[in-house]
């Protein structure tokens, strides 16, 4: 802990340390030292080696894969690739214009959620977990417990602010998010939706502008859209997240009630909000007194050694309110979330009460002795390792398969990839022809209310590589013009 410490305030002061062993590295490689199947030093090896902390060598072995150059094992280390792959170039920050506009996603969204439920379509459309990676023999025989041993309690409502026990297991949790939560903090929500828009309520009004990323998810859009407020979008980095400069320059210019945003692993673009810069945008919004929400539903699905921390750990007036739930990593069907809302935590008890009165309740123990028992942790090691997988299969597909001037995210973490093709590509038109194709897809117009991204799409990672997914991959290629 000490010697991570001093080196985080190393890399504060020097933030290109993992770049020059990346670089050292790769030079070894490319002298031959290392030669293509061998294994390259190992990250503890290389962390005492070089006198730096175990994920600084992770973050330059990282970049090292982004480069092609190693590649991770299971269970083994880092090899240097037998024929190193030529990466696609990511997208450049996003460049929307700083004025708010009504929101008009909700007919197209609807039409991609009716897809999914063909089960002769290649389902690259929405992003929803595979049902082979869930713990749903688990999940089904503790339920059967629970109904086994009922005494009743699980048909009465419940308490508005969620099970106990399953409160309790969530506090427990937060110190690893660098939160200290306790039970009474949290209230359970039906889905991440519900908290997101329970919190909206708390803090906005009809009119009133949201600041969000640029591109957002589209369920936030279609939350911002009912409640007849208006979404103003910020340029976002694809790897690091909002752009803190811009924001503040919208704020000046614009009557902004609250900011949303998805802090880690952002759907759709994967990026992830580094810690310092967390803690900037925590206090650039306490100095305007304008409160940040943030759904943090894929903070979980991380592919590096480390948990990434939240906003809100650096929040200290409560006026952050953090969402998450269990439906990207355990059970989408449960719809259990949860918000820590901070000082607007009564407001967000009453409009629970008024928009669904409680949460299932046996849903919500079954969740709690996941995490209770231990059997969460080891579902989210192997879902964490199937996801980085398929992320880094399905980035190979699209550099093999999609036409020159494709770009692509490198997320390090959750399950979707955001997919750039040249300005001349309509990816509405390529929704309909995947569609006849039977293969679902996100047109990039769904993820900004300005309709901006025609040329991009959203693509879910989330199903086990197969031969048909390669090919609707495949397929894809050939119908983009």
């Amino acid at each position: 802990m000490i010697q991570a410490m001093h080196e985080l305030a190393a890399t504060h002061l020097d933030p290109f340390l993992y770049e020059r062993i990346a670089e050292k590295i790769a030079g070894l490689i490319q002298k031959r030292t290392f030669r293509p199947g061998e294994k390259v030093p190992s990250v503890r090896r290389m962390s005492l080696q070089e006198r730096v902390s175990i994920s600084t060598v992770l973050q330059a072995y990282f970049l090292l894969e982004d480069r092609g150059l190693i590649e991770a094992r299971p269970q083994s280390g880092f090899y240097v690739r037998l024929q190193p792959r030529p990466l696609l170039p990511e997208p450049a920050i996003s460049k929307p214009s700083l004025s708010a506009s009504q929101v008009n996603v909700s007919e197209l969204v609807a039409s991609i959620h009716d897809a999914i439920a063909r089960p002769d379509i290649v389902p690259l459309g929405a992003a929803t977990p595979s049902e082979e990676l869930l713990p749903v023999k688990r999940l089904n025989r503790i339920l059967a417990r629970i109904a086994r041993e009922s005494d009743g309690e699980e048909h009465s409502y419940g308490v508005i602010q969620g099970s106990p026990d399953l409160r309790h297991q969530i506090a427990r949790r937060s110190v690893d998010w660098g939160c200290s939560f306790s039970e009474e903090d949290i209230v359970v929500t039906f889905g991440c939706t519900e908290a997101i828009n329970l919190c909206l309520r708390a803090v906005a009004g009809p009119g009133d502008v949201i600041a969000v990323e640029s591109p957002t998810y589209y369920g936030f859009l279609q939350i911002i859209e009912s409640l007849k407020m208006k979404a103003l979008e910020i340029p976002t980095h694809p790897r690091d997240g909002i752009c803190l400069e811009m924001l503040d320059n919208a704020i000046q210019r614009n009557p902004i009630k609250v900011c949303l945003i998805v802090s880690n692993f952002s759907n759709p673009i994967g990026s992830r909000i580094p810690q310092a810069k967390k803690k900037e945008l925590v206090q650039l919004l306490f100095r305007k007194q304008i409160p940040l929400i943030e759904d943090d539903i894929y903070g979980e699905l991380y592919f590096d050694q480390e948990r990434p921390g939240v906003c809100k750990a650096f929040d200290t007036n409560g006026q952050v309110l953090l969402c998450s739930s269990f439906s990207k990593c355990l059970s989408p069907g449960y719809r259990v979330g949860w918000t820590s809302p901070g000082r607007y935590k009564d407001e967000v008890k009453r409009l629970k009460l008024m928009n669904s009165l409680s949460t299932v309740i046996p849903t919500q123990l079954a969740i709690s002795e996941m995490l209770r028992t231990g059997g969460y942790d080891h579902h989210m090691r192997r879902i964490r390792r199937a996801y980085s997988s398929q992320v880094q299969k399905m980035t190979e597909a699209i550099g093999h398969y999609f036409p020159n001037g494709t770009r692509v995210t490198r997320p390090r973490g959750g399950f979707v990839l955001w997919v750039e093709f040249p300005k001349t590509v309509d990816t509405l038109e390529l929704y309909r022809k995947a569609l006849e194709a039977k293969i679902s897809i996100a047109p990039g117009s769904l993820f900004s209310p300005k309709q901006l991204y025609r040329n991009c799409i959203r693509i879910n990672c989330a199903h086990p590589w197969n031969d048909k997914l390669d090919l609707a991959i495949s397929t894809l290629g050939k119908l983009v013009v």
